[in-house]
């Protein structure tokens, strides 16, 4: 277990002292990994502090039953841990995860690799993608997935994914389109999200969707490497009818040209400045 004192003081900190900033684009925060102590071989994850003690104990709740429903749908994961920490009079939601070699993310691998290597890496989050909307098939309650090119890394050849948050197990659509808001690292998008709140809900609809949730994967791969679209729309087709065949015509009805995000989180993503950056 992680030793909760040393995570507190490491938080407090400045940012020389914390160490290595992984991603400074992430959506809820920019996770961490420190440059030596205790922690040095963990990614620690910060989200914003909340007063409302019985919404953040429901939030630890949701994480926990999340990761148990994740590696009971045989996800490959990093070791993850959730704590609330008293951070200057608030109760704080952080992530302690195990750190992956920066080499090992899937996002720069699909940059550089031959496009043959590129499918390989296709196929392994693919099959974790499957195995996963097979075994919530048969759960009961509202369960997502957000397996995009960014949340995976790719170890011995096989996808590790490691985004956790925000735990997508047993909120309604609503709570989970407020949750976007309230927890986003973005003040702006805090301060003009609840303008357009029924947009902003309806960004987490890719990530109930086992179809597009295939889809999406693809579609990232395509605006990654444009010049290989074709070969990865030829990688989804197949593979939704090798692996996913109950979900089979609605993700063929998205790929028969490459996928594209929804204007209105385009837009956002431009306005925040999110580029696409490993959400590490």
């Amino acid at each position: 277990m992680t030793d909760l004192d040393a995570l507190s003081q490491l938080i407090r900190s400045d940012a020389q002292a914390r160490g290595q900033t992984i991603s400074r684009l992430g959506y809820f925060c920019a996770p961490f990994r420190p440059d030596s102590g205790p922690l040095s071989d963990k990614v620690i994850k910060v989200y914003r502090g909340l007063r409302d003690v019985a919404a953040l104990e429901r939030l630890h709740q949701c994480h926990d039953d999340y990761v148990d429903a994740l590696l009971a749908g045989d996800v490959p994961m990093p070791q993850t841990e959730f704590h609330l920490l008293d951070l200057d009079g608030a109760k704080v939601p952080v992530i302690v995860q195990e750190a992956l070699p920066v080499d090992s993310l899937m996002r720069p691998l699909m940059q550089d690799a031959p496009v043959e290597a590129t499918l390989e890496m296709m196929e392994a989050a693919g099959q974790v993608i499957a195995r996963f909307w097979h075994w919530a098939e048969a759960q009961e309650g509202r369960i997502g997935f957000h397996p995009s090119i960014r949340n995976f890394a790719i170890i011995d050849g096989g996808a590790v994914f490691f985004d956790t948050f925000p735990p997508l197990i047993h909120y309604s659509r609503e709570e989970m389109g407020r949750m976007l808001l309230t927890f986003s690292d973005k003040r702006l998008m805090r301060v003009i999200g609840p303008l357009m709140q029924r947009r902003v809900t309806g960004i987490q609809d890719e990530w109930y969707s086992p179809a597009e949730t295939l889809v999406g994967l693809v579609g990232s791969a395509c605006r990654l490497r444009p010049d290989h679209a074709a070969a990865y729309l030829d990688w989804g087709r197949d593979f939704v009818g090798r692996e996913m065949t109950p979900w089979a015509d609605e993700a063929l009805a998205g790929l028969n040209a490459p996928p594209k995000l929804p204007g209105y989180w385009t837009g956002f993503r431009k306005l925040l400045g999110l580029q696409g950056e490993p959400n590490v």
